[in-house]
């Protein structure tokens, strides 16, 4: 396991619609030093290309609309540049995007769901999910499947409007995914993220979040747990450029097996501008076996001594012996008591899903992790 804090290099990087910005990585860059290139599938160098398919079904309730548009839609890109060679060949290889729009004041009766079941090959994918001011919505992504996606996310939250989202990525064994969720925050606007990875051999997603106005509220919330030879990663930023807004980060993760391998990047700038910023960012790794590694990595910077207030903790370890040697004298069996540790671990976050269908299925898939 390892735990670093150091200046923000990776806060002043590259954004671009062009690929030609972006090199292609070699791994000695800080935004790439902990992704295994070779897994990548040519994700990376431009080796890979559009030959996939995907099985998308989009449900969406009364009064909110769905369409597929082309690359030249004025809407496209509202949210923000890609900020990797990944996502800058996502965003120039995409043959149409998916455009999600709530309406100006309605309030979504149910949830808009997405799911994309991968069926082989690599795909390119870009996605927009417009909330218009006063609207309030919830979204569920849902992943499963197999095969190779470089993907684009978009969230555009209106004024005043609140967005809930849940990212559920749960593929097959062998599915690769690098994926950058780029969210714009309005004037008092509430944007909430649930992620929670699980599946795949290869899974990196990047959230981005940055606000247009004083008021906005952004909590970002991530539950992962990784099994052998599985690379899960996590990179955020959250870029506070105008006054009096907030950001709240809390990401837990659990690993067993050999060469279960974690990544958690938090990174928060707090610009001269923006005065009166609230924002804090947690990561908790829990390691089950030996042979398992979590990489942690919380970054602040602080430019304007103005502020509500700032902070970040992190921290990765073991099961902690006192808790299980208390719960066993109590007559608990030593898997049990491993299994009710695990899930206090984890229960806050998934109580903080508020989708309780998700909230089933998060549950029911750490219990089968615990079984394995």
């Amino acid at each position: 396991m390892g735990l670093e804090t150091k200046p923000l290099v990776t806060l002043h990087e590259t954004a671009s619609f062009d690929l030609a910005d972006f090199p292609v990585p070699t791994g000695r860059e800080e935004q790439w030093r902990f992704t295994p290139l070779s897994r990548l599938k040519g994700l990376h160098d431009g080796t890979a290309v559009n030959d996939g398919n995907d099985r998308t079904e989009v449900l969406t309730p009364s009064g909110v609309s769905y369409e597929l548009v082309s690359r030249e839609d004025p809407r496209i890109g509202t949210a923000g540049k890609p900020a990797d060679r990944v996502a800058a060949q996502a965003y120039n290889a995409f043959e149409k995007a998916g455009v999600i729009t709530v309406p100006k004041e309605l309030v979504a009766s149910e949830p808009i769901v997405v799911n994309v079941h991968g069926q082989g090959g690599t795909v390119f994918r870009h996605l927009l999910i417009d909330v218009k001011p006063m609207a309030e919505a919830v979204v569920v992504l849902n992943y499963t499947g197999t095969g190779v996606q470089g993907a684009n996310v978009e969230f555009v939250v209106g004024d005043g409007a609140k967005l809930t989202v849940v990212s559920n990525q749960d593929w097959d064994r062998d599915a690769v995914q690098v994926a950058q969720y780029t969210t714009l925050v309005g004037r008092d606007a509430t944007f909430k993220s649930v992620v929670v990875t699980l599946g795949g051999d290869l899974v990196r997603i990047s959230p981005r979040v940055a606000y247009t106005a004083p008021g906005g509220r952004a909590e970002l919330v991530g539950l992962y747990f990784a099994d052998a030879g599985q690379h899960l990663e996590h990179r955020l930023l959250v870029d506070h450029s105008v006054p009096n807004c907030a950001s709240d980060v809390t990401y837990k993760g659990g690993l067993q097996g050999d060469d279960a391998h974690t990544v958690w990047i938090g990174d928060v700038i707090i610009r001269a501008e923006a005065e009166g910023t609230d924002t804090y960012e947690l990561n908790r790794n829990l390691l089950l076996t030996d042979g398992a590694r979590a990489d942690s990595v919380p970054n602040l910077e602080i430019l304007t001594g103005e502020i509500a207030g700032a902070g970040h903790a992190s921290a990765s370890g073991r099961l902690d012996d006192e808790h299980m040697f208390y719960l066993q004298a109590r007559g608990i069996p030593a898997d049990e008591a491993r299994k009710l540790i695990v899930h206090g671990f984890f229960n806050e976050l998934i109580q903080r899903i508020e989708v309780p269908e998700i909230q089933e299925k998060v549950l029911a898939a750490v219990e089968a992790e615990l079984a394995r």
